[in-house]
């Protein structure tokens, strides 16, 4: 209980105590979900799910906190895992080295949670993910697009509805409205989009990206679940 010690000043024995409790599931470990991670567990989450198929590369060293010259090579969850336990070594962590796509029947990895983060960029998996929680009442929290932008004080959690500028909320909203998904809580940005990459006008390309903006989105949605896991009912 130690090292929980400043976090009970702030939030209390109860307050800690919830945190405890509560089963997160995080998919996607990478730039963004691998902040929300080791934020929840050093917050005081004791059992989480980790979801991600990938090994980590050299070009995931400019932004993900798993990714080292060292690392190179391993799966993302397995270094994941590696690191949380030594933060907590009571934590009750799940690894799945695996890919979710909707009408798999995978949800299994994450159907037990009390609280799901995507931080995945497939947008079809994302929509599934989406209404799965609503259909099983799951809290849950989408990070919408954060590659391409330099601006890391310009993020917003609103109801997906709501947002604005954001190309993949965009794609997001027509989707679920589709699928009849009446609300969504999502991260996401209004900061201009930029590129060098002038010639390659394809929709596939890889962004640029860079350290302090997936980290800032990564506490931001931590932030969100801790406060909202504090506000739940017992």
């Amino acid at each position: 209980m130690a090292q929980d010690e400043r976090t009970i000043k702030l939030i209390g024995e109860q307050g800690i105590d919830k945190l405890h409790s509560k089963k997160i599931s995080v998919l996607g470990i990478g730039g963004v979900g691998g902040y929300v991670v080791e934020a929840l567990v050093r917050a005081g989450i004791n059992h989480i799910v980790l979801i991600d198929h990938d090994v980590v590369t050299k070009s995931n060293i400019n932004r993900q906190i798993i990714a080292l010259h060292s690392t190179v090579g391993l799966s993302k969850v397995e270094v994941m895992k590696k690191r949380l336990l030594d933060i907590r070594p009571s934590l009750e962590i799940e690894t799945y080295q695996d890919f979710y796509l909707p009408n798999q029947n995978k949800e299994f990895m994450f159907s037990m949670s009390d609280y799901i983060v995507d931080c995945i960029d497939t947008i079809t998996a994302k929509i599934a993910i989406a209404k799965y929680c609503e259909d099983f009442a799951i809290p849950v929290i989408s990070c919408m697009g954060t590659g391409n932008k330099l601006e890391a004080n310009n993020f917003h959690i609103e109801d997906i509805y709501q947002t604005s500028i954001c190309p993949l909320a965009k794609v997001m909203r027509r989707e679920l409205k589709k699928q009849g998904v009446k609300k969504l809580k999502v991260l996401y940005s209004k900061a201009t989009i930029m590129t060098t990459d002038k010639d390659d006008t394809t929709r596939k390309q890889t962004p640029g990206s860079i350290s302090f903006v997936p980290s800032v989105a990564g506490l931001l949605i931590a932030n969100e679940v801790v406060k909202d896991i504090l506000e739940m009912e017992d």
